[in-house]
């Protein structure tokens, strides 16, 4: 009887705990990332990337229940249709350098995180944020290149809405040993627009909204892009698996 207390004692202290908890309680707000101008070139595929869209068609990319993608193309980018959901590129990848280009809506809506918002998920679980931070004010580790709720950038580099912003990403995949427990957590390193902004920077799990991120064992992943209801464009995407 004893057991049985105490454990239901546990289970009820640690659901209790989880309730309490709030989005509020992961955002970072100091410091805040000096702003910068940052350049305007974009990189063209090199000879042993995968290209994942370059124009006209979504074929690489299909939408979370792996039918076809439903997001917008028109020519040379494609754009989110709000309320679909995200989509899912077809292949899954364990470390790789990633291209992706981007644009924040011309029209400006919202601010802070209801403004322009987006992810890139690597591996469909861990994001760098992509949100129209430009003279927008939201917590810094929620911030455009920020890996959402675990690293601010080193500095703003955005580009005024309308304007193509770009991320070189590097990424290098968690690790487990046999029995599920991690052996080697992730690893990111971001370029936004040119300007080195998150510089290997150690993961500490999956990205999550409320509460402190953790790890699960997996393997190999997608590159999921994030409906989250702003028309943000992409385009030229490519990926160089390491």
């Amino acid at each position: 009887m004893r057991a049985y207390f105490s454990i239901t004692v546990m289970l009820f202290f640690i659901i209790g705990n989880v309730d309490a908890q709030k989005p509020e309680d992961t955002e970072v707000w100091e410091p805040v990332p000096e702003v910068i101008a940052p350049g305007y070139s974009y990189a063209s595929a090199p000879s042993d990337a995968i290209v994942l869209f370059s124009e006209n068609v979504l074929d690489q990319w299909t939408d979370k229940n792996g039918d076809k993608a439903p997001w917008i193309v028109e020519g040379d980018y494609f754009t989110v249709k709000p309320g679909s959901g995200p989509v899912l590129t077809k292949l899954e990848f364990n470390d790789f350098q990633l291209h992706i280009e981007w644009r924040a809506p011309t029209v400006i809506q919202g601010e802070g995180q209801g403004r322009g918002n987006s992810g890139i998920f690597l591996q469909g679980r861990y994001e760098v944020q992509v949100l129209d931070s430009y003279n927008s004010t939201t917590y810094p580790n929620g911030q455009a290149a920020s890996i959402y709720k675990q690293h601010i950038p080193l500095v703003n580099a955005m580009h005024p809405p309308g304007v193509w912003n770009s991320y070189d990403i590097i990424y290098k995949a968690p690790r487990f040993k046999n029995n599920g427990e991690l052996e080697s957590p992730a690893y990111v390193t971001v370029l936004h627009n040119g300007v080195l902004v998150q510089n290997h920077v150690e993961l500490k799990g999956g990205t999550v909204f409320i509460g402190p991120p953790s790890y699960e064992a997996h393997g190999p992943g997608p590159i999921m892009l994030q409906d989250h209801g702003n028309p943000v464009s992409f385009r030229n995407i490519w990926i160089r698996e390491l």
